[in-house]
């Protein structure tokens, strides 16, 4: 992986940028560079065959400063140390700005779904949390879903840390079924919080929904979930694309019956529907639309496609979607772009609520959590534009300076022990 592709690489570039917009000395923030502890396991799982296999996983607690860490855990074949660094960091960032009293953590497993059976996940699950189990805890490192993880993974973690330590822990993840303590609102919280700031953005912009055109990439929970409510606003979604192809009509898809197609298991490259057309991802990325959300996996805008870019708003849906390299020929081009940190926080702020209600033995109600997501987001998007157009700085060195003044003045107060 070049250095342009590396998430990494890309997290501390963007946090060298922001410390030189605030004229901070390396000494001041070049800890934020780094994680706290982490955890590298070996992670022997029987197979159905009865065979062993191992499999090689991590936890990544990046910063306890301003509360305990908090951060997703995802099985994919991409899964390493790098990948792993850059997403507690992030985190860490987004819990920041958004002012939620956590820090960043994230883990994984390198392990590819589709070739393993339902079982074997099941007991990697539960081996990979029995390994990490010194590592976390409901006020120590809470664990979230994230690519290819979902509420029942997080459900047999929390039963496996539950039995370790002889009572239910409901707390020590966030993202789990309702019957285990799950939160109303937590299934499409990445979606709406990223739909109220392409609202907020676009009122900034002075551009009115119904004359909004928006391209998709990625049709995960997140995307598939932002395709719908963009549908909803009336923003004319004229394309979605995944591993499989892309779908593309100039006057607009019916997401509704894409997101069917999709609910049967079908796959996006196999739906057909009059007046739409088969385009690839490098088709959708091209394409001239107001807003392109990049809501796969990282780095699918980089130093070699940026120049092609037509999109005049590009709102991250996923973490680390551009390259620094990328990011720079952008801001050239005049396009506008909403961070990761800032844009994909839903997600992040509704486990927080979770987590909260767990804690206290509470329960809100779903319109309750979607008005505090609301609130905060939207106060969030508000500190990051005005810091913006007072430095005449883009978004993202907004976002970022604006996150990394808050983790430094923790780091400040608190100080060095001993």
């Amino acid at each position: 992986m070049g250095t342009d592709r590396n998430p990494y690489e890309i997290f501390t570039h963007n946090v060298e940028e922001a410390a030189r917009c605030m004229g901070l000395e390396r000494v001041e923030y070049e800890f934020v560079k780094y994680p706290e502890r982490q955890l590298k396991v070996t992670i022997p799982v029987q197979m159905d065959d009865g065979s062993t296999r191992l499999f090689e996983g991590y936890r990544v607690q990046h910063s306890t400063l301003r509360g305990p860490c908090k951060g997703g855990v995802r099985y994919h074949t991409s899964v390493c140390e790098e990948e792993v660094q850059a997403l507690a960091g992030l985190t860490t960032l987004q819990c920041a700005l958004a002012n939620v009293p956590y820090g960043g953590a994230y883990g994984g497993v390198n392990v590819d779904v589709e070739q393993i059976s339902h079982s074997e996940r099941q007991r990697l699950t539960r081996r990979y949390t029995a390994m990490i189990l010194p590592f976390i805890g409901p006020n120590e490192d809470i664990l979230a879903p994230d690519m290819h993880t979902d509420e029942e993974v997080m459900g047999w973690i929390m039963d496996t840390y539950s039995m370790m330590k002889g009572h239910a822990v409901q707390g020590i993840v966030t993202g789990k079924p309702m019957d285990l303590g799950g939160s109303q609102g937590v299934e499409e919280a990445p979606a709406r919080g990223l739909t109220f700031v392409t609202r907020e953005l676009l009122k900034r912009m002075k551009k009115p929904l119904d004359l909004t055109t928006a391209a998709i990439l990625g049709m995960g929970k997140v995307g598939a979930g932002v395709a719908r409510l963009m549908y909803v606003e009336g923003i004319r979604v004229m394309a979605v694309g995944d591993i499989t192809g892309g779908l593309y009509c100039r006057a607009g898809l019916h997401i509704p019956g894409v997101l069917e197609h999709l609910s049967q298991g079908k796959l996006l490259c196999e739906y057909q529907e009059d007046g739409v057309q088969h385009i690839s991802i490098e088709e959708l990325l091209r394409l001239e639309c107001d807003i392109l959300v990049p809501a796969a996996l990282e780095c699918q805008i980089h130093g070699k496609n940026a120049a092609d870019i037509n999109a005049k708003i590009i709102i991250e849906g996923a973490n680390c979607p551009i390259t620094w390299k990328a990011d720079q020929i952008l801001e050239e081009k005049g396009v506008v772009v909403a961070p990761d940190i800032l844009a994909n926080a839903g997600g992040m702020i509704v486990s927080y609520f979770e987590w909260v209600q767990n804690i206290q033995t509470l329960v809100w109600d779903g319109d309750e959590v979607n008005r505090m997501l609301r609130q905060i987001i939207i106060r969030a998007f508000d500190d990051v534009w005005v810091r913006a157009q007072e430095q005449h700085i883009s978004l993202r060195k907004s976002a970022y300076s604006l996150a990394l003044e808050r983790v430094c003045r923790a780091k400040k107060i608190r100080g060095i022990f001993p």
